[in-house]
């Protein structure tokens, strides 16, 4: 078992004696930081607003990450996070974007040399933007530095509204919640104050988006975030 995300896909030989314990999950996010250091150096000098989107499986986030595409005219680039099989790279490549797929096999997040190795396969535009889908999980990927700008963590309605209190690690690192799916709130014994609350409770400083990718209700709050953030004198 790993201590650093909990799970047992790491390679790293773990002694049990508690010294070692903590020097070994000291040195793999240490060194992780240190890529994601490299990488967060090259977004700043090109310009480049990446961001990491996580969440569960079957939240949505890569309709939500296609019906972004469809409305951005700035060069963008998307990195795909998955253990197998290459069906949500082939679906964003399908829209005509350079996409790079990164499978973990075992593994249950993305890291930030693998992120750096994506990118030298990427044609990466000054002023442009990177998309990167993590694996879904909201339990692994919290610990993981990528060097993004922003965190996005989507929820879908259909998960509950109690996750952020029973992932906390996730949505306290997180920029934006975005709660996907609210076109099927009526049809679900879902909270929404609550859901808010646990999410603020847990991290006071998180912005909250509700939207539904599918049906577009509420994109735009999303599209005004991203121009806000990089873009402000650009509008989609």
């Amino acid at each position: 078992m790993c201590t650093t995300c909990g799970c047992s896909d790491h390679t790293t030989t773990h002694n049990h004696d508690d010294h070692h314990l903590i020097q070994v999950e000291k040195d793999l996010l240490e060194k992780n930081n240190n890529y994601a250091q490299m990488n967060r150096e090259y977004f700043f000098e090109h310009n480049i607003l990446s961001i990491n989107f996580l969440s569960s499986p079957g939240s949505g986030k890569t309709t939500l990450l296609e019906k972004t595409i469809d409305q951005l005219s700035q060069p963008l680039c998307v990195i795909e996070g998955d253990q197998q099989t290459s069906r949500d790279a082939d679906r964003i490549g399908q829209l005509g974007v350079p996409v790079k797929q990164i499978n973990t096999g075992k593994g249950c997040h993305l890291d930030a040399h693998m992120i750096g190795h994506a990118m030298e396969a990427l044609p990466l535009s000054d002023n442009g933007l990177l998309f990167i889908e993590n694996v879904g999980n909201l339990v692994c990927p919290a610990l993981f530095d990528l060097g993004e700008n922003y965190r996005v963590v989507v929820l879908s309605t259909t998960e509950g509204e109690d996750k952020p209190i029973k992932y906390p690690n996730m949505f306290h690192s997180a920029d934006l919640m975005i709660l996907n799916k609210s076109d099927l709130l009526p049809h679900l014994e879902f909270n929404l104050d609550a859901c808010f609350d646990n999410a603020k409770s847990v991290n006071p400083n998180i912005e909250i988006i509700t939207c539904s990718a599918l049906r577009g209700h509420g994109m735009q709050d999303w599209f005004n975030w991203l121009e806000k953030k990089h873009f402000p004198q650009k509008k989609w």
